[in-house]
C-alpha cells in the first residue's frame, strides 16, 4: 500500500482494576480510509479511541500516530486530530460563536480566522441565525452540528467520530455522509464508531469489529460478507458476536407488553 500510515497499534492491552478491557489490539490504518469501528457495548471501542486521543493512560503496548510514539509525551500530534464524542458537554452559557471561536483558538487558529470559518460552516448547516445564541437554547440536532463543526474547524488529518449522527434529521445525515466521503477523498482518515449498522455499512471502506477487547473481523464490507455468507452488516455482526436471540427476546417483550394476551 503506497498510502501513508496514519496510525498503528501494536499489542495494545488495557486493564481497569481486575477487568481486562483490551486484549492485544493490532491495527494499521492508512491515509484516506474510513474505518467503521464497531462492536457490542463494552467491547473496548471507546477505550481504544480515548487511548489514541491521549485521554486515558496506563495501557501496555505501542501506539504510533503520524509516526510518533504517543507514549513519549509529545502531544503535538493532537493538533491534527478532530473528535466528536458520543456524549459531549457543551458550555451551555456560551453562544455558538463563542464556543467555536474558543475551540478554534485551542487548535491554533487566530480569533478572527476561527470566527470567520465557524460562521461560514454554521451557514452551510442553515444555522447562521443562531450563531450568537446561547447553546442552552439549541435542540439536540443543532448541538450535534456545532460539535461536528468544532471537530473540523482546524482542518484535522485524523477524525474520531463516536455516534456523530445522533439527533440529526435525514437530510443532515445525507450531508454528513457526503462530507465524510469528500474528506476521505482529500486524504483525511476517519474512525467512525456507531451502533447504526446500515450507516457504517454504507460509509466505511474498511470495517473493524471488536469483541471483548479483540479484533475479530477486519476488512471491506464485501470481504466480511464473503467470509460469513450474510447479507447485511447487522447479520454479520450478530453471527460473529454470537447474538441470535433478538427475535426471542422481542417476542417475550411484546408478550409482556400485551399483558400475556397473544391476541392483544
Amino acid at each position: 500500500m503506497n498510502k501513508e500510515k496514519v496510525l498503528s497499534l501494536s499489542d495494545v492491552t488495557m486493564r481497569f482494576g481486575a477487568k481486562q478491557v483490551l486484549n492485544g489490539i493490532n491495527l494499521e490504518v492508512y491515509q484516506g480510509q474510513i474505518i467503521g469501528y464497531i462492536g457490542p457495548n463494552g467491547a473496548g471501542k471507546s477505550t481504544t479511541v480515548k487511548i489514541m486521543l491521549g485521554l486515558i493512560e496506563g495501557y501496555q503496548g505501542k501506539i504510533e500516530i503520524f509516526g510518533e510514539d504517543i507514549g513519549h509525551g509529545n502531544v503535538a500530534y493532537k493538533r491534527k486530530i478532530g473528535y466528536v464524542p458520543e456524549t459531549a458537554e457543551l458550555y451551555d452559557n456560551l453562544s455558538a460563536s463563542e464556543y467555536l471561536t474558543f475551540t478554534g483558538e485551542l487548535y491554533g487558529l487566530t480569533t478572527k480566522e476561527a470566527e470567520r470559518k465557524a460562521y461560514q460552516l454554521m451557514k452551510e448547516f442553515g444555522l447562521e441565525h443562531v450563531f450568537h445564541k446561547r447553546l442552552s437554547s439549541f435542540s439536540k440536532g443543532m448541538r450535534q452540528k456545532v460539535l461536528i463543526i468544532s471537530s473540523l474547524l482546524h482542518d484535522p488529518d485524523l477524525l474520531f467520530f463516536d455516534e456523530p449522527l445522533s439527533g440529526l434529521d435525514a437530510n443532515s445525515v445525507m450531508i454528513i455522509k457526503e462530507i465524510l466521503d469528500q474528506l476521505a477523498a482529500r486524504g483525511k482518515t476517519i474512525f467512525y464508531s456507531s451502533h447504526i449498522m446500515d450507516v457504517v455499512e454504507k460509509i466505511s471502506n474498511r470495517i473493524i469489529l471488536l469483541v471483548e477487547g479483540r479484533v475479530v473481523a477486519d476488512g471491506t464490507f464485501e470481504e466480511l460478507q464473503a467470509q460469513s455468507k450474510e447479507g447485511t452488516l447487522e447479520a454479520i455482526f450478530n453471527q460473529i458476536t454470537g447474538f441470535c436471540e433478538h427475535k426471542e427476546i422481542a417476542e417475550k417483550f411484546v408478550e409482556i407488553v400485551s399483558g400475556g394476551n397473544s391476541h392483544g
